[in-house]
């Protein structure tokens, strides 16, 4: 057995580090960059429309002596502004129409000295995707959207892109989340091999005539991002039932290449093949993972 060398080590400790951290870095900047999108371009247009709408409602709503500090632009700001030649005010402008761009810089400024008026485009945002829901969630709702969607995949550009995207939405966000029925076995990609599979269906009828029996489609997962595989078809008096196995143990068995099985939810404990020929059982201790098991056990048999 080598000795332990500081390289050695460093190298060890240092990527078991990175792969305990970076799927949590990831994580956090991926809704970060979320939010800041949101915020950006959803959020921020909306902000700037409340504005103007509380520019224009309030003259009309409040009285002259109950008008907010920021709503107030006296005669001397407006002359003042007029003559700021940076402004661009042509000499035929309204002293009312000055006052109104004042009156919107003003709020904008006071709008930014108090940070949490920001929150308002989300939670103007969050109503209106809810309302949004709400409506075409009706029949009425429904059959408006269905036409808007038809117009939309007739518009070139968006009929490439649309049909795609809205798959994946609804794969994630629909109310169907997985269009998966069950858990099979087949033997794939040969005989004897078995591999997990997502019955999805019924499969095209002409393929019958060519297999000689009925057959259904069957959706193949890859290691380790299952939404990313391929459709096969095959004969249903071939494909095994699992039906002691959910969809989300199934993905979960996908994503972690076999470490977390049904049976072995925490992947605590994991198979190594020993001298003599035979399967023995290398067990976790202490929070330790089954990947650092196994290389501990392997280290060990190679001293």
């Amino acid at each position: 057995m080598s000795p332990q060398t500081f390289e050695g080590d460093f190298k060890k400790f240092f990527g078991r580090g990175l792969a305990i951290l970076l799927p949590s870095i990831l994580t956090l900047w991926i809704l970060w960059q979320a939010f800041v999108f949101v915020f950006s371009n959803v959020a921020g247009p909306i902000n700037a429309g409340t504005r103007a709408a509380i520019v224009w409602v309030v003259p009309r709503v409040v009285g002259e002596e109950d008008l907010p500090e920021w709503f107030v632009v006296t005669p001397e700001e407006v002359a003042k502004a007029r003559n700021n030649e940076s402004r661009g005010y042509r000499p035929g402008v309204t002293d009312k129409t000055i006052r109104d761009d004042l009156r919107r810089e003003y709020l904008e400024t006071y709008w930014e000295d108090h940070w949490y008026l920001n929150l308002t485009g989300l939670l103007v945002a969050i109503l209106l995707i809810y309302l949004a829901g709400v409506l075409l969630s009706n029949f009425l709702g429904k059959r408006l959207y269905a036409s808007l969607e038809r117009l939309i995949s007739r518009i070139p550009g968006f009929k490439q892109v649309y049909p795609h995207v809205k798959q994946m939405v609804d794969l994630i966000l629909g109310e169907k989340k997985m269009a998966f029925r069950d858990v099979v076995l087949v033997e794939y990609p040969s005989a004897g091999i078995w591999t997990i599979g997502f019955s999805t269906g019924e499969s095209i009828r002409q393929i019958d005539e060519h297999a000689g029996a009925r057959v259904a489609s069957v959706f193949i997962p890859t290691s380790p991002t299952p939404f990313t595989g391929f459709t096969i078809n095959v004969v249903r008096e071939k494909i095994v039932h699992l039906e002691n196995v959910s969809v989300e143990e199934a993905l979960r068995f996908v994503i972690t290449a076999g470490v977390l099985t049904p049976e072995n939810p925490t992947g605590q404990g994991s198979e190594l093949v020993g001298a003599s020929g035979g399967p023995r059982m290398i067990q976790a201790e202490g929070g330790q993972s089954a990947r650092d098991a196994v290389e501990r056990a392997i280290e060990k048999d190679a001293g």
